[in-house]
């Protein structure tokens, strides 16, 4: 029975390894739990609690709590990232409030880029002003990278956690390495 639980987790596809390149590095994030949680101002209180941290409510903001974290993607939405197999989306189904929590953890995959210049390495392909004083340390967004949409999450100066679609993870992560051998500092 071992055998069969080890051979039915979830591959990462993007196991191939990661780039290092100069002072950047381009690693694939280990899996998590993750979910798409929409709702009404009236349902964050229920939900914050459930969730055992505060959801953000203002742009570009995140709360975290341990290994859990929620992002702010719209007035009404959040991404919440936790540890894979955490009990995320059981904490979210006992909540008696009107909301969407939707398990997206299969189709979401997380890149880190870390290192002196990783900052130029995301802006190689994604428009946001990624400076400290309009991108400080906590700060998330939804935007673009090349031609794809991502949630982009500063978790250190630098250091950035790229979310994006599964089928568009390769495409990402590729990028993401050509932009480090361009900014190889």
């Amino acid at each position: 029975m071992a055998d069969l639980a080890q051979a039915a987790q979830r591959a990462h596809p993007l196991q191939a390894g990661q780039a290092g390149i100069g002072s950047v590095s381009v690693t694939p994030a280990d899996n998590a739990t993750r979910v798409s949680l929409r709702a009404r101002p009236d349902a964050v209180a229920a939900l914050s609690k459930a969730l055992g941290l505060s959801l953000p409510l203002k742009p570009k903001t995140t709360a975290t709590a341990g290994n859990r974290a929620a992002l702010w993607i719209g007035p009404d939405e959040w991404l919440v990232l936790d540890a894979d197999g955490s009990s995320l989306v059981a904490d979210l189904a006992k909540v008696k409030v009107l909301h969407s929590a939707v398990d997206i953890s299969h189709r979401n995959i997380g890149i880190i880029v870390s290192g002196r210049g990783a900052d130029a390495v995301v802006n190689g392909g994604c428009p946001q002003d990624l400076s400290l004083g309009a991108f400080p340390v906590g700060a998330a967004s939804r935007t673009v990278l090349g031609k794809i949409e991502i949630v982009l999450w500063r978790t250190a100066e630098d250091t950035f956690r790229v979310e994006c679609w599964r089928s568009f993870s390769g495409y990402a992560y590729g990028f993401l390495q050509e932009s480090a051998r361009d900014v190889a500092v």
